[in-house]
């Protein structure tokens, strides 16, 4: 296991959001070409890589009994906000506790002061990062405990069980994941996400998300001349963003809260653009958020005539939560199968989406299982060994415990 997620996350897939194509990076395909040969290896059917870089494949059913088919889902690529590329990860065997030197030249360090949750890691063995790029964990981890789930199947025909079907997704670090995912070739009735943090996770709610883009057209004029003349793009955007509730940005959230996140800004005098992600796990909530981001431009805009203020707020996806309650019966088979490996289960809501969000409002119920991983998109990731072991273990049991529904 620890081999085949080493050579994925050396593997670049970085996605990239400027472009149109699907995959967005030809980088991608470099590493869904690896896993297709590792799928034949481990001699399943039906696989398929198509001509958007989806993959699929099954493992066929081992008795005669009627079985729900299921699948596991998992993405290939990586967050383009951080260095995906040059990956060059290590093992920090047994862990004694204290800080972890990823670069010693650069003085970046992975340290429990800033990181409280390396503590339960005593004595495992973490891989971690050179502190010069992402690890890949998300979802390289997933995809690969998958991989390492069906294999033990294989070597285990006296687990019975039903269909299981495989995907793997491009882009879903740019929200487009599900875009072209075929639920209908998938054919299962329902499937998991294995893209989640920490070992225990359990999701079934998430984000309503949206984006925002704000473009400000002003008047540049010299500014020794500029009285009465010249109106400042850069002006109305500050000013604008100062009329959205301070309480509801992402450095002072937590659990359900919503929020705006300012997450681009570019402007001169001349011209500003500003984008936002607004998020809520309430969907009247998340409906007042944009309302409340459209008035204030209609505001400002009666306040500037002369100015043009445009506004373009597009929906993301939505909580999945009304989507799974109607079969809550997969969150309690995951819940058990997670007891009955020892692990805690930690049911809690998404801070952000999966492709199974979207996967659930096109009729496949898609909750989501964790990966074991921390600290995603960013150098300080890291991920225990041990946990990539129960995350494999989990989903062999999921699958060995659907036979018993």
């Amino acid at each position: 296991m620890i081999t085949r997620f080493l050579n994925y996350v050396k593997t670049a897939t970085d996605s990239n959001p400027e472009s149109e194509q699907c995959p967005s990076s030809d980088i991608q395909w470099n590493l869904a070409k690896i896993i297709v040969e590792d799928l034949k290896e481990l001699g399943l059917e039906e696989i398929s890589l198509d001509d958007n870089c989806y993959i699929m494949a099954k493992l066929p059913s081992n008795c005669d009994a009627k079985i729900p088919t299921i699948g596991f889902i998992a993405h290939m690529d990586t967050a383009p906000n951080y260095n995906g590329k040059d990956v060059n990860p290590r093992i920090v065997e047994g862990y004694n506790g204290g800080d972890i030197v990823l670069n010693e030249a650069e003085n970046i360090v992975l340290s429990p002061k800033d990181f409280q949750h390396l503590n339960d890691y005593i004595g495992q063995d973490l891989i971690v990062t050179d502190g010069k790029s992402l690890l890949g964990a998300d979802d390289k981890a997933g995809i690969v405990e998958i991989i390492e789930a069906i294999k033990y199947l294989k070597v285990h025909p006296e687990i019975k069980h039903g269909d299981i079907k495989i995907g793997f997704t491009p882009d879903e670090e740019i929200g487009r994941g599900a875009d072209l995912f075929d639920v209908k070739k998938f054919g299962c009735e329902f499937a998991y996400t294995v893209d989640g943090g920490e070992i225990g996770e359990l999701e079934y709610e998430n984000f309503n998300a949206a984006s925002a883009v704000i473009k400000i057209k002003g008047r540049d004029i010299h500014p020794g001349s500029a009285k009465n003349s010249m109106i400042n793009s850069i002006i109305i955007a500050t000013e604008l963003n100062s009329m959205l509730p301070s309480d509801q940005r992402p450095e002072h959230t937590e659990n359900y809260e919503g929020f705006f996140l300012l997450d681009e800004f570019t402007g001169t005098v001349e011209d500003t653009t500003m984008t936002y992600i607004i998020r809520d796990h309430s969907m009247d909530k998340f409906n007042e958020k944009k309302e409340l981001i459209k008035n204030a431009v209609v505001y400002l805009q009666a306040k500037y005539k002369d100015a043009v203020i445009e506004i373009e707020v597009k929906d993301s996806y939505y909580n999945m939560r009304e989507k799974i309650e109607p079969v809550m019966y997969i969150i309690e088979l995951a819940k058990k199968s997670m007891e009955e490996l020892e692990i805690a289960p930690k049911i809690r809501p998404i801070r952000g989406g999966t492709d199974g969000a979207r996967l659930s409002f096109e009729g496949l119920p898609c909750p989501n299982l964790f990966t074991g991983g921390h600290n995603f998109h960013g150098k300080f990731e890291y991920i225990p060994v041990q946990s990539m072991e129960k995350a494999r273990d989990l989903i062999v049991k999921i699958i060995e415990n659907t036979a018993k529904l």
